[in-house]
């Protein structure tokens, strides 16, 4: 019987289960599509090519600046230096010239501040939308020696996060909705803020990824996206086999996150978090990469640690020790679904 699907990621069982049965993997490919990972690695003779694909599905503003930089985030935390972009951008009947030059404008200036060159791609005007899709693909490179994949964090790991968490989400909610939180008296200097963590503190976590490689003898680096911080743990421990300990009051949420999750009734632990970068590393090298991650600009905390996969992903805080919570969908799908 058939079994309809909610709005969001595809439930991971079934993933997985598509994946084991229609995945066509052929020569050359040293990391083809697998739960947790986000990017495919290519062998050529003397590196890796790494490529990713995402599309920007929640965001209707500046979505040229999304597409750009999420794509250059699941290619960097392979170790890759982004290079090339290509995008699918369909438009809804009654798109305008101006607005698509306002995407490629985007697009350009994102591409441009990652020394990333858009190499082509795909427009049309689609029937059946009512708003633009930009779907993306990113290629990089990287030394052979130097690949990081998901699955490389190791039991006795420590486990870290940059920035905190939702910096996307909280950009989104203030941006789609912003009619909305002005009715319920939220100041234009408070909006404005939350808006503008599409740059401060940023979606893109290229800088701080770079620094991690060049410092630290890195296990994982896996960056949560779509499903919040908790999908990207789950993601994480599957793709590795471990477990994660991970401690309540290290996490940090970003007070207009926490504010704005208040005010729609959404978990932030669930909301779509780009911006911040989970990594794994050997206990040795952690107050190195600490404080190199932090000399960059970016603020960064361990937040826990890799343990045998028996002990699941656990959250512990003030009431114990409890699996960490795992969500159906995005909690930003709420939003859209009013």
């Amino acid at each position: 019987m058939e079994t309809y699907l909610p709005v969001g990621k595809l439930p991971r069982h079934l993933l997985a289960s598509l994946l084991d049965r229609y995945a066509n993997l052929t020569a050359g490919v040293v990391l083809g599509p697998r739960i947790g990972e986000d990017a495919a690695v290519l062998e050529m003779p003397d590196r890796y090519l790494v490529v990713s694909t995402d599309p920007i599905t929640f965001a209707t503003r500046e979505m040229g600046h999304y597409a750009v930089t999420v794509n250059a985030n699941d290619v960097v935390t392979c170790g890759a230096r982004p290079r090339w972009f290509l995008m699918n951008l369909l438009l809804p009947e009654g798109a305008s010239d101006a607005e698509v030059e306002r995407l490629f404008q985007q697009v350009h200036a994102a591409c441009r501040g990652l020394e990333v060159g858009l190499v082509g791609g795909h427009t049309e005007v689609t029937p059946g939308l009512d708003r633009p899709l930009l779907i993306g693909t990113m290629i990089g490179e990287v030394a052979k020696d130097r690949l990081v994949v998901t699955s490389g964090a190791q039991v006795d790991d420590d486990l870290l996060l940059t920035k905190g968490i939702a910096v996307e989400g909280t950009a989104i909610l203030a941006r789609e909705r912003e009619t909305f939180l002005r009715s319920r008296g939220y100041s234009e200097e408070s909006i404005q803020r939350a808006q503008a963590y599409l740059d401060d503190p940023g979606i893109g976590v290229v800088k701080e990824a770079l620094v991690a490689v060049e410092t630290a003898r890195v296990g994982a680096m896996h960056d949560p996206t779509e499903g919040g911080l908790s999908a990207g743990l789950y993601e994480l421990s599957e793709a590795a086999g471990v477990g994660l300990e991970v401690e309540e009051a290290q996490i940090s949420i970003l007070d207009d996150t926490r504010r704005l999750c208040e005010e729609f009734r959404l978990d932030p632990l669930g909301l779509i978090a780009s911006g911040a970068l989970l990594i794994t590393c050997r206990p040795g090298d952690t107050s190195q990469l600490l404080r190199a991650i932090q000399a960059a600009g970016v603020p960064v905390r361990k937040i826990g640690r890799v343990v045998p996969q028996t002990r699941g992903v656990v959250l512990i805080g003030p009431q114990g020790v409890k699996p960490f919570p795992a969500f159906e969908r995005d909690e930003i799908v709420k939003i859209f679904a009013e």
